[in-house]
């Protein structure tokens, strides 16, 4: 019977097609090229999962951008487990809910008895939560599947892009229990997409501005200017090497064209690669094109994996806010940006010529939130070089 039970289980996982995807195959230092900061969250993530797929003892949570290993590894779990001899139950969400659908007609089993075989199973591992779509019902069944197993503490992993924000209450509230959950975040970037020699994503401009560095930078002291604008421009260039050191938060650049602001945000952009985990530095109107771009039917990558590699990567420099055209699909798309970075408190760096006031409500909110977010208004006047000694 036992078995019976796993050969069951496995046909129902499709696992066949996953028996390459194991620890063995796993690179747990990620792909050559990569930074530090990107190669650990990897190796941290890699040494969890071989350590619950040796005790399956609670729930295993891995959370992290498409492509950056999370499948890998809940596969890797399954096919160790099932070497094992555990009858394990492997499925993408999207395909556990068509399973549950086709049950209603089938003529071999009940819905009653395929919902109980899935929440029952020895090992539940759930890939890709939160690409379901989500109707009542299917919000319904997702929840008294987790809440079976939070119940009756049966092992469970779960993959997702969200983060916790994203997903239903009921069931957000079962994956933040500390007592049951190892939570794991992988940061690091989809490893289908290309990234040059200095892990910089292919998405990133910051190799035209590998000249801007803290070395470089102008303080203007010698321009004969008023000593508070001045100021203004050795304010910013200290927090930007504090935040440099040790990202965290938001840092706001403000002011004028050729003020400094770009230099600044490269400088902490540059400083970041040189330590082995280069930032996604972007245009706003760069990072708008190539949202677009992912609506041509030639695009290699989709919308949302497109968008959810931006608004997820660890560090984001956003440079030259409020030149974009400000169509309502702009501004919701940058809100719905800011807001998922704002609520997972994900280190950003903006600069803009705007004042605030012209800047959208709904974003300049959460740019007011001092517990997060420090503004730094640049006064100096455009630079256009050094000037030249009589």
């Amino acid at each position: 019977m036992a078995e019976h039970v796993r050969e069951r289980l496995f046909s129902l996982s499709n696992l066949d097609e996953l028996k390459e995807l194991t620890f063995e195959s796993f690179l747990p230092r990620g792909r050559k090229g990569l930074g530090d900061l990107h190669a650990t969250s990897i190796e941290m993530a890699f040494n969890q999962a071989r350590i619950y797929a040796n005790s399956l003892n609670g729930w295993l949570l891995l959370q992290g951008s498409y492509g950056c290993g999370k499948t890998h590894l809940a596969a890797a779990i399954a096919n160790f487990a099932v070497g094992m001899g555990v009858p394990t139950l492997f499925l993408t969400v999207p395909d556990l809910l068509d399973t549950l659908r086709f049950s209603y007609g089938a003529e071999d089993t009940t819905f009653e008895a395929r919902f109980d075989e899935i929440r029952n199973a020895k090992l539940l591992i759930l890939d890709d939560f939160g690409t379901q779509n989500a109707t009542g019902w299917a919000q319904e069944k997702l929840f008294q599947i987790i809440n079976y197993r939070y119940i009756n503490k049966l092992p469970l992993v779960v993959t997702t892009n969200l983060s916790l924000t994203e997903i239903e209450a009921r069931i957000r509230s079962r994956l933040r229990d500390p007592e049951l959950i190892s939570d794991v975040r992988i940061n690091a970037p989809d490893y289908r997409r290309p990234m040059d020699d200095m892990g910089h994503s292919a998405l990133s401009s910051l190799d035209l501005l590998a000249n801007k560095t803290f070395g470089n930078i102008n303080e203007r002291h010698d321009e004969g200017l008023p000593a508070q604008e001045v100021k203004t421009l050795e304010r910013a260039l200290k927090a930007a090497h504090r935040f440099a050191e040790k990202p965290k938060g938001w840092i706001i650049f403000l002011g004028s064209y050729g003020c400094g602001k770009t230099h600044l945000a490269a400088a902490i952009a540059n400083y970041r690669a040189s330590l082995g985990a280069p930032p996604l530095f972007i245009m706003v109107p760069d990072l708008l094109d190539h949202l677009r771009a992912t609506f041509n039917p030639k695009s290699d990558v989709s919308y949302d994996r497109r968008f959810d590699e931006i608004r997820t990567t660890p560090l984001l420099i956003l440079d030259d806010l409020g030149t974009q055209s400000m169509t309502p699909w702009v501004r919701e798309k940058l809100y719905q940006l800011f807001t998922y970075r704002y609520n997972a408190e994900l280190p950003t760096v903006i600069s803009t010529a705007d004042t605030l006031d012209k800047i959208d409500a709904r974003i300049r909110s959460r740019m007011l939130d001092k517990r997060l977010c420090t503004i730094y208004g640049i006064t100096v006047p455009a630079y256009y070089g050094a000037t030249k000694k009589k």
